[in-house]
């Protein structure tokens, strides 16, 4: 599903984000990518939504070289893929119902599609009590559980959790990784960046330990080990 060959990202000679990382992602993995700050985990993923472009090397999306897509053809790879971030990117204005919404109208969904969809994935994320509620009446796990609920209303292939648990305390973080496992158990392709080492352990499955750039551990089914 994912390619990454010989990719580097170098800022300047004191800057290298990336260095000669090669790694496939298969469909229907449940992936980790771990390492301390700085070590290129965020970088990764942002190759994957052309947020950023190699310096050297090529990244792939099934047969997409995504540094080449022009800006129409970018768009319809980002609709194939959800976004989970630390910091939710709510909108403030909206209910989480209008939260979601918003989401499938942008991608041309019909009123009926919102009405029968929109309760289903809030449901799906244990929030159907907090569907006309705005972001800050809720909890910041409730804040991150809608986000997921936003990030996979459209059925996307993918998707990239990067810290989705940074801010939140231990119950918090383990509903949202049940509710990751649970996206990845119905068949949806997972990719998480994280420096939580129990976040890790409590998944058991691929880790990818990234360290100054370069992967340095790949495990089928590993640990949170540095």
């Amino acid at each position: 599903m994912i390619y990454f060959n010989n990719v580097s990202k170098i800022y300047n000679e004191d800057s290298v984000a990336l260095d000669d990382v090669t790694l496939t992602i298969t469909a229907g993995e449940f992936v980790s990518i771990v390492g301390h700050s700085g070590a290129g985990k965020t970088t990764l993923v942002k190759m994957i939504l052309a947020d950023d472009v190699p310096t050297s090397g090529t990244v792939f999306f099934e047969s997409i070289n995504i540094p080449k897509l022009k800006n129409k053809d970018l768009t319809k790879l980002r609709r194939r893929i959800g976004m989970v971030f630390q910091d939710f990117k709510l909108l403030s204005n909206k209910t989480a119902y209008e939260n979601i919404a918003f989401a499938m109208e942008a991608v041309g969904k019909s009123n009926e599609e919102i009405e029968s969809d929109v309760p289903h994935v809030l449901e799906l994320v244990d929030l159907s009590n907090k569907m006309f509620h705005f972001p800050n009446q809720m909890s910041g796990g409730e804040q991150q559980r809608l986000a997921i609920a936003r990030a996979i209303i459209n059925q996307p292939e993918l998707i990239i959790a990067d810290e989705p648990t940074g801010n939140l305390d231990a119950i918090n973080t383990y509903e949202i990784v049940q509710i990751l496992k649970k996206i990845n158990d119905l068949g949806t392709t997972v990719v998480l960046t994280t420096h939580n080492r129990g976040v890790v352990d409590s998944i058991g499955k691929r880790v990818i330990t990234m360290e100054k750039g370069r992967v340095i551990r790949d495990d089928k089914s590993g640990k949170y080990i540095i």
